[in-house]
């Protein structure tokens, strides 16, 4: 038989109202909750922290929910953030009479995909499209939700994923690549916080980790390199710190020998890069034949090969150099999509080792990071203009690797 009185006690303790309290501009909202331990409902008394009714009632009506299914055992940390985020966009349509924003993930990713496709080069956009793709795969059927869902348990479990099935490296660059995809999901409003940037970056244990070269190992590559055009790729490489098929794409309508310049267009980033040129490399693009075309390229040979062959045509120099173990050909078994073996130094160690020794010979960060390219903190919230000067001054302390 059905305890009427009892019937009653639920009714009333799952009601919720809002009220207002003399003196005070916002609405108290009156809801309950369920003890466990006691075995009994709880009142509370709670401000809305609004004085608008509606988003009052809507804010309201959000914790009466949850007490709900906290009450029949549903309440898990995925259920109370849908609950929170649809409340979210109930109470920013009763106050503004519109919808906010919202996106799937896999939507947004897509979208999000397309303009990296527009703005970044080929291989870096491919990479991309590999990561939001795995990310998707693993995310299942929640990536059909809204992407206001997307948690740091999330992204943790993905890179977590990744690492096992990966390496770390893997699992590093792809918390990085979902901390831009969701930074730019946040500024358009879609999240109210980026899940990934509160996601750490896994340690290196027992993995091969790139370096900067010492001197020492430089006079050893241009040793190993001479008569080859990669003895001036590797001078490029350490004078101006650009990438690989940076070098190798050069031309000399790049080389201004009169300003002491060479300008070029660096291929990830889209940005156009004017670096003033230590003596070294002066000295040693004065010793190259003179060309008629000043779009003929500095490297005729390697500048038609690929940024693959690139990378195994300067490993094979640091293996002559004994700085490497030569390239392997033999198939690993992994297929070609797999995360390739990640040597300890090459050819963008020069990169590094450019802004080492920057640094080391006391030129600043923003200094440092402008001549590599970079975009910095102090560049771009402080507008900082770096003249030529300041640039020539930091360059002209590089030492002289040639002699």
């Amino acid at each position: 038989m059905i305890d009427v009185d009892e019937c009653y006690a639920i009714v009333y303790a799952t009601m919720s109202s809002i009220h207002k309290q003399p003196g005070k501009p916002s609405y108290f909202c009156a809801f309950s909750t369920w003890d466990a331990e006691r075995e009994q409902w709880r009142r509370h008394f709670k401000s809305t922290r609004t004085a608008n009714r509606k988003e009052a009632q809507e804010i309201c009506r959000v914790w009466t929910k949850a007490a709900k299914v906290g009450r029949a055992g549903k309440l898990t940390p995925d259920t109370a953030r849908d609950i929170i985020a649809r409340g979210v966009a109930d109470v920013f349509s009763a106050a503004n009479r519109e919808h906010l924003p919202s996106r799937s993930v896999r939507d947004w990713c897509a979208a999000w995909l397309q303009a990296k496709r527009l703005e970044s080069a080929p291989t870096t956009a491919s990479r991309y499209e590999g990561i939001i793709h795995r990310f998707t795969d693993y995310l299942g059927k929640k990536a059909e939700r809204d992407i206001a869902n997307i948690t740091v348990t999330d992204v943790g479990g993905f890179r977590d994923a990744l690492a096992r099935d990966l390496s770390r490296n893997s699992a590093n660059l792809a918390v990085k690549t979902l901390r831009v995809c969701l930074g730019s999901a946040f500024k358009q409003g879609l999240v109210t916080s980026n899940p990934a940037s509160k996601v750490d970056k896994l340690k290196a244990r027992g993995e091969s980790q790139r370096r900067p070269f010492t001197l020492a190992e430089i006079v050893r590559v241009l040793k190993a390199a001479d008569g080859s055009e990669w003895r001036g790729m590797t001078i490029l490489g350490i004078y101006l710190g650009a990438r690989l098929t940076d070098c190798a794409r050069l031309t000399w309508r790049s080389v201004n020998m009169e300003a002491g310049t060479i300008s070029f267009v660096a291929k990830k980033t889209g940005s156009r890069l004017t670096i003033p040129m230590a003596k070294p490399l002066v000295e040693f693009l004065a010793e190259l034949p003179a060309h008629d075309s000043p779009d003929a390229p500095i490297f005729p040979k390697l500048s038609t090969k690929s940024a693959s062959k690139l990378s195994e045509g300067f490993r094979s120099v640091l293996a002559d150099a004994g700085l490497a173990e030569p390239p392997n050909k033999r198939s690993t078994g992994k297929g070609r999509h797999a995360a390739r073996e990640v040597s300890e130094l090459s050819f963008h160690c020069l990169r590094h080792a450019f802004v080492s020794i920057l640094k080391a010979t006391g030129a600043s960060q923003a200094v440092a990071m402008a001549l590599a390219g970079h975009e910095t903190k102090a560049i771009s919230q402080h507008y900082t203009t770096l003249d030529d000067a300041t640039l020539r001054a930091a360059v002209n302390k590089l030492p002289d690797v040639t002699a």
